[in-house]
């Protein structure tokens, strides 16, 4: 191979044919010297000195070689660096398998083989059609009842992808899927913290090969009309170049739908004007809805006015998903079944995760056989997913909790690698009520555009028709609740603006039975109930037989729609 001067950017590594560009930013006066390995090998076969300098950027190009027989690193004084920018990991395809950079055991990988996208592209799905679903590619399928074949992997979710369209998902959100380190002082299962973004964790993928198993998922995906959204938590320090680059890098490379960001690191407007990124979803995760609708669920006083904003909620300027649940807090089973967080298997005295989870245990603590608080906590599961599903905006589930996964009490399951923080397939059994419940509620949503609009409800007449596209009610019809302590609400819409039925949806979270007067329709027309808290979806409607007042038991939330 011979040596000629390099370009400064980009900063990484870049390949065209026997032609390598290495650039990487080195503080000046410290020396830096390029090593390359033997393929597998953990001794430098070469070493060259990387002196050419812009600012702080050192370059150097090597030609007439075969880049894939090869690894590299680099020696920055007297410590073995690891590319930031590398493309992979050489040495991280086993998850667990503890490996020390200095004794060059984790090496920068070249990635020069062209893929097969077959025509992929992104899918761009109308923002008010997608139905999302949180997982951990690990925990998603690890468990041995999820009985795929590639545990654990992202083959393990495309094993899965059928599972997901019948429930009726059309986005999954990945948790960090770029290449962590899980064996640091304490299990790194989330895989939060420094790491090498650019390059997908090699531990997930059968193969060994993380970038061509997270290109095999997204085009698995996007064959079933699902669009894939990475979670990237950037630590603090990484610059606003490399973020930058990082997230247009997965974009052209691997065909990612979007990401979702911290809002605290990342500049989302000017994001979402970068040209690249453009068409790109860019995601941030608001804790509003969620703290708003679980105070509302477990029947807090002096939520209506709060939750009459996030059920129309829909900010065409910022992109956000609407969660009760989500990896970072109890899981739905959780939330209605403990009081406290239990994270003492976390080994910090159950002082880590969150300590106000707005829960509500229904009677008892934890795993019962009572069955009144059973049953009370199967109600509050559906009436949660009523509250998820039939808001504006984006709606996302967390893995499992359509067949009501457990993480007995830990809200903070960032170090728990085994079945506390993996999905449980054999509850799908148990609890396939539940699931066809949420398939169900999903496919409504679907039917009624009413519940997914592509603009904000505004509370007037659009149509001119003569009813708003959104009006509140309370027991009396056309009169919004405003005392403090009402836990009732009626929402009516109207149907006009989409070219749909009208659909009036009460809510009673109160733990006394109430009745709502129901509003007026247009003659010919009657009201029918649709879907309720008590009787699940129905396959058809049924006909009210008093169309003036409905009776709502405690804690119950009933769908009509007017036919």
């Amino acid at each position: 191979m011979k040596r000629e001067q390099g370009r400064p950017l980009p900063l990484g590594v870049t390949i065209n044919g026997d032609r390598v560009n290495f650039s990487i930013a080195v503080p000046k006066k410290k020396e830096c010297q390029l090593l390359l390995y033997r393929k597998g090998e953990t001794h430098p076969c070469a070493e060259y000195e990387m002196e050419e300098s812009v600012g702080e950027v050192r370059s150097l190009m090597l030609t007439e070689w075969n880049p894939s027989e090869y690894e590299y690193n680099y020696r920055i004084e007297k410590e073995i660096v690891v590319d930031p920018y590398a493309r992979a990991l050489a040495g991280k395809e086993l998850w667990g398998a503890k490996k020390e950079v200095q004794k060059h055991e984790v090496r920068g990988a070249f990635l020069s083989e062209a893929y097969d996208w077959e025509g992929d592209r992104p899918l761009q799905l109308p923002r008010q059609k997608v139905v999302a679903y949180s997982l951990h590619v690990r925990g998603f399928t690890r468990h041995f009842s999820s009985r795929v074949k590639d545990k654990g992997t992202f083959q393990g979710v495309v094993q899965k992808l059928s599972y997901l369209c019948e429930l009726g998902i059309n986005q999954i959100h990945c948790m960090p899927v770029y290449e962590f380190e899980e064996c640091s002082s304490y299990c790194n299962y989330w895989g939060y913290g420094q790491a090498f973004y650019f390059a997908p964790k090699s531990a997930y993928s059968s193969t060994g090969n993380g970038a061509d198993g997270l290109k095999d998922m997204v085009k698995a995906c996007h064959k079933c009309g699902i669009e894939v959204v990475l979670e990237m938590p950037f630590s603090d320090n990484i610059s606003k170049q490399m973020m930058n680059e990082c997230l247009r890098y997965y974009v052209m490379e691997y065909h990612i739908d979007g990401f979702i960001l911290n809002p605290l690191i990342a500049s989302m407007n000017e994001l979402r004007e970068d040209p690249v990124l453009k068409d790109t979803r860019i995601l941030e995760h608001q804790l509003g809805f969620q703290t708003i609708m679980r105070r509302f669920l477990k029947g807090d006083e002096g939520m209506v006015k709060d939750v009459i904003y996030w059920l129309k909620h829909m900010s065409e300027q910022e992109e956000s998903f609407n969660c009760i649940t989500d990896q970072n807090g109890f899981t739905l089973n959780d939330l209605v079944s403990y009081d406290a967080k239990h994270n003492e298997a976390n080994g910090e005295n159950n002082q880590d995760g969150p300590d106000y989870n707005f829960s509500w245990n229904c009677g008892a603590e934890g795993q019962t056989r009572k069955k009144a608080v059973l049953e009370l906590r199967k109600k509050q599961i559906r009436n949660a997913y009523f509250l998820v599903l039939l808001a504006q905006g984006t709606p996302c589930i967390l893995a499992g909790d359509e067949f009501a996964n457990t993480q007995k009490g830990n809200n903070n399951v960032y170090c728990q690698d085994n079945s506390t923080g993996w999905l449980d397939w054999r509850r799908l059994e148990k609890h396939k009520d539940l699931h066809d419940f949420v398939r169900d509620l999903i496919r409504i949503r679907k039917e009624y555009p009413i519940f997914a609009q592509e603009r904000e409800l505004m509370g007037i007449d659009r149509t001119c028709c003569g009813i708003p596209d959104v009006s509140y009610h309370g027991e009396s019809a056309w009169q919004v609740p405003s005392e403090v302590s009402s836990r009732q609400l009626g929402v009516y819409y109207s149907g006009s603006v989409v070219g749909n039925d009208d659909c009036f949806v009460a809510y009673n979270m109160h733990w006394l039975d109430h009745p709502f007067a129901l509003p007026a329709l247009p003659k010919g027309k009657k009201w029918y109930l649709k879907a309720s808290t008590e009787e699940g979806v129905l396959g058809k409607p049924r006909l009210l037989k008093n169309q003036r007042i409905v009776e709502l038991k405690e804690r119950t939330i009933d769908v009509m729609i007017a036919q």
